[in-house]
């Protein structure tokens, strides 16, 4: 609409022309005498009452109209207004019957009357005709009462109008006069800036706490998956804009967002009506008006769609039983219903007769029966927007009576002054209305400092009545009041369903499972995976980690202990001691063979106190792996390392001090060569005592140190708890393993060297033999160790061990065995030597 079409419709409404005259004529100083008031177009109101105080009255007494032509070039005709609004109309009753009522008590405003102007404002949403309204009622239906001209106005206040989008207009108008307004159906966030709309009060909630009311609701309900229609209307766009702030915080997503256009598109409305058939939100939050929701519900009948799930404003109200297929089970906020006992009696006084040239009753006779369209306007049960408007009349009423009450000298205005009762102005009449404080039927009516009321709401839920049309069922009530979390309370037993009690974009994962977004949808459409080892979900929307000592059972729902894991007496530990005890029994048999044939040749022949120093070392070696079994504690683990390195070092000395003597025994024989003086039995001791005593010293000072210590692994396999010994120092444990096969490496030269030597039984040949597999075996084991954990490395140590035992018994003593005891002829000096006869 171009500034042009809305100079010339604002023209055609209602227009003041003052002649000859400055703006300086509004106010209250009489015009020069040349200047005239003419009024060039009048709006007739619905309903006129003259009084001492006069307030006026806005309401869609009709929800639908027919602009006119609007090409500047004549004066366009008057807006067609149409659609006979029974609910509006009986607001306008009230309103009527709260001034009668306020007129016969004798106690509020005694010998004073209130009167009124009621104007239809044409639509619940159109700006246009609510400025109408508004201008018509500052004007005068003529040029004798446009006293507004002359003094102060005549106009105190005014009660309405019922859309945002016109209170908005209205306030606007009304400001340059400061003449306060009181809403009972605009419930739009923004008019409480007190900036903008500083005479703006209303008896509504603001929609700043509807909107949290919808989102608790959509919580509660745990509907996390919902379209949102609005209309194109500041009451939509900011009650719209508002949810989608608190619904941040929340779970719940908006699949959508359509706007019902205005005035209503039928191709646009049938294509938002496609969207919500199609999309998975079967939960649709509604803010808009019955002007717009009317024609569009119309189109939504025609599709025969029955699975929304509707969640309104307190704006809607439907009761047609043509709706209850389609409305039935809606969810809704109402405003507080409140009691108006006369309301029913006096609304059936209302007769076209008694008001013959009133435009604005329905064509009747008067002696119809109330059509079945129009039973609305007869529903007292439970007023709420009523009860509003009565409110309303009454807070001016009483905010009118507390001025009148004023003290001379103790006034709220300059110098203590009072308002004139024969001048009063509507600035002064809003003090007072911003501290009144009064109650009707046990409910107190007062105003915050943004015009605001008390945040409360009535949840409805639209049942089939009696008759087959809706009926409005409290199940529930929002307090503003309360503390967050405790605002709602709902009876769910009494709710009637739409038959959708769901309303998701994924369905919420089982637990065991966790949320993964998919990318770029919005955070309630997700796929539901598996949580990682470790981690459980039940009621959480994430996976959490278990405790360090705990692990996620298979379907990872609970934390359980981990299995304590160590190298135990079971199946591996068993084959582990039966080893070692049989290594042990071989070991102590071999000896006793020796011992039984002490005396003879091949156990004397390289000093058979050697021999027995290597058989006792080797006994320690196959029962310290028994050490490496068990649970893991302080003292086991000092005497595992300790106990195995000191028994092979004291093997490998032995084994070294024989193979000096063999390298010796042959070297000696050869002419100048003496060396076997330098090796005799103290020699060898000496050798064997000094070469332990290092591994000792180094054992010693890593028991002082750094001793090993059992320890938890936790991190090499995380559902268990490995218990195991932590050698503590590393350096210490691998001097000790270094040493050990130095002495090893030092032997097998060694032997190696005399494995030539003449001879029927070369014995350095066996020790190479023997150095080769004691080498070889814990030059697997450093890998092997590395990478086993906890009891596997246990197992890898002490089958070392129990190999490299095996292999110097059967390497060293198994030739001299089976000689003493298969073959003892050949157990001879002549023999040993390789001199005896052929």
């Amino acid at each position: 609409m171009t500034s042009l079409a809305l100079f010339s419709l604002l023209y055609s409404l209602t227009a003041l022309t003052l002649t000859d005259s400055s703006l300086s004529s509004i106010t209250t100083a009489a015009p020069p005498a040349a200047s005239k008031c003419t009024l060039l177009n009048s709006f007739q109101p619905g309903f006129v009452v003259q009084g001492d105080y006069v307030i006026g009255g806005i309401f869609p007494l009709n929800f639908n109209l027919k602009m006119p032509d609007l090409n500047g070039t004549y004066r366009p005709p008057p807006i067609d207004c149409n659609g006979f609004d029974p609910r509006a109309f009986r607001w306008a009753q009230t309103m009527r019957l709260a001034v009668e009522e306020i007129n016969q008590n004798p106690v509020l405003l005694p010998n004073h009357t209130l009167g009124y102007k009621i104007f239809d404002s044409c639509s619940y949403a159109y700006p246009l005709t609510g400025q109408r309204a508004v201008l018509s009622m500052l004007n005068g239906v003529s040029e004798e009462n446009s006293s507004i001209c002359t003094n102060a106005s005549s106009l105190l206040a005014v009660i309405g109008p019922s859309g945002s989008a016109q209170s908005i207009v209205v306030s606007k108008i009304l400001q340059p006069f400061r003449i306060p307004m009181i809403s009972y159906f605009s419930s739009c966030a923004c008019l409480s800036d007190r900036q903008k709309y500083p005479t703006f009060f209303r008896v509504i909630p603001s929609d700043y706490y509807q909107v949290k009311a919808f989102a608790r609701l959509l919580v509660h309900f745990n509907w996390t998956w919902v379209g949102l229609l609005r209309g194109d209307h500041d009451y939509g766009r900011f009650a719209a804009k508002g949810l989608l702030r608190e619904l941040q915080e929340t779970k719940v997503c908006v699949a959508y967002q359509e706007m019902i256009p205005l005035p209503y598109n039928r191709k646009t409305g049938l294509r938002i009506i496609k969207v919500m058939h199609r999309s998975t939100a079967k939960v649709v939050v509604v803010f808009a008006g019955e002007g717009e929701m009317t024609p569009f519900l119309r189109d939504y009948m025609t599709q025969k769609i029955t699975v929304i799930q509707w969640v309104v404003s307190e704006a809607l109200v439907f009761s047609g039983k043509e709706y209850y297929p389609y409305l039935g089970g809606t969810i809704g906020f109402g405003i507080r219903k409140g009691h108006i006992s006369r309301l029913g009696d006096f609304l059936q006084t209302v007769n076209p007769k008694r008001y013959p040239d009133n435009v604005l009753m329905p064509p009747c006779s008067g002696q119809e029966t109330l059509l079945e369209q129009h039973s609305a306007y007869m529903n007292t049960s439970s007023p709420r927007v009523a009860y509003n408007v009565y409110k309303a009349v009454y807070a001016i009423a009483h905010s009118l009576h507390n001025l009148l009450l004023c003290k001379p000298g103790r006034g709220p205005f300059q110098n203590n002054s009072c308002a004139q009762s024969n001048n009063i102005h509507p600035w002064q009449l809003q003090h007072y209305l911003q501290e009144v404080n009064f109650q009707i039927a046990g409910e107190e009516v007062d105003f915050d400092a943004k015009g605001d009321s008390v945040p409360y709401y009535d949840i409805i839920n639209w049942q089939r009545g009696p008759a087959g049309n809706i009926e409005f069922v409290n199940v529930g009530l929002f307090d503003g009041t309360k503390a967050v979390g405790e605002e709602l309370l709902i009876q769910e037993d009494g709710i009637m369903w739409a038959g959708h009690q769901i309303s998701v974009c994924s369905a919420s994962c089982l637990p065991g499972f966790r949320k993964a977004v998919r990318r770029g949808e919005p955070i309630c459409c997700f796929d539901c995976v598996p949580c990682d080892s470790g981690k459980i979900s039940n009621q959480t929307i994430d996976c959490t980690i278990c405790p360090e000592d705990f692990w996620s059972n298979n379907d990872r729902t609970a934390c359980i202990s981990k299995k304590v894991e160590y190298l135990t007496f079971d199946s591996l530990g068993i084959a582990l001691t039966v080893m070692s005890v049989v290594g042990a029994c071989f070991t102590l048999a071999v000896c006793g063979v020796f011992f039984c044939h002490r005396h003879t040749a091949i156990v004397r022949v390289n000093n058979s106190e050697l021999s027995f120093f290597i058989l006792f070392a080797l006994t320690l070696c196959f029962l310290c792996s028994l050490l490496f079994i068990g649970k893991p504690t302080y003292w086991s683990c000092m005497l595992r390392h300790t106990a195995f390195s000191i028994t092979f070092s004291l093997c490998i000395s032995c084994i070294l001090g024989k193979t000096l003597v063999v390298l010796a025994a042959f070297t000696a024989t050869r002419p100048g060569h003496n060396i076997m003086k330098w090796l005799g039995p103290k020699q060898q001791r000496t050798i064997i005592s000094s070469c332990t005593l290092v591994q000792v010293v180094i054992c010693a000072a890593w028991l002082i140190d750094v001793p090993p210590f059992p320890s938890r692994n936790t991190q090499y396999e995380h559902s268990k708890i490995i218990l195991e010994c932590s050698v503590g120092s590393s350096l210490a444990f691998w001097c000790v393993l270094g040493y050990i096969g130095l002495q090893a490496c030092l032997c097998f030269v060694l032997a190696f060297l005399a494995r030539k030597l003449p001879g029927n039984f070369n014995e350095a040949k066996f020790i190479t033999f023997s150095m080769l597999i004691f080498c070889s075996v814990w030059l697997a084991f450093i890998p092997a160790y590395i990478s086993s954990p906890g009891n596997y490395a246990d197992a890898v140590e002490s089958f070392a061990i129990l190999a490299s035992s095996f292999g110097l018994l059967f390497c060293l003593f198994a030739p001299k065995s089976y000689i003493i005891l298969l073959k003892p002829e050949k157990n001879t000096k002549q023999h040993l030597m390789g001199k005896e006869k052929k």
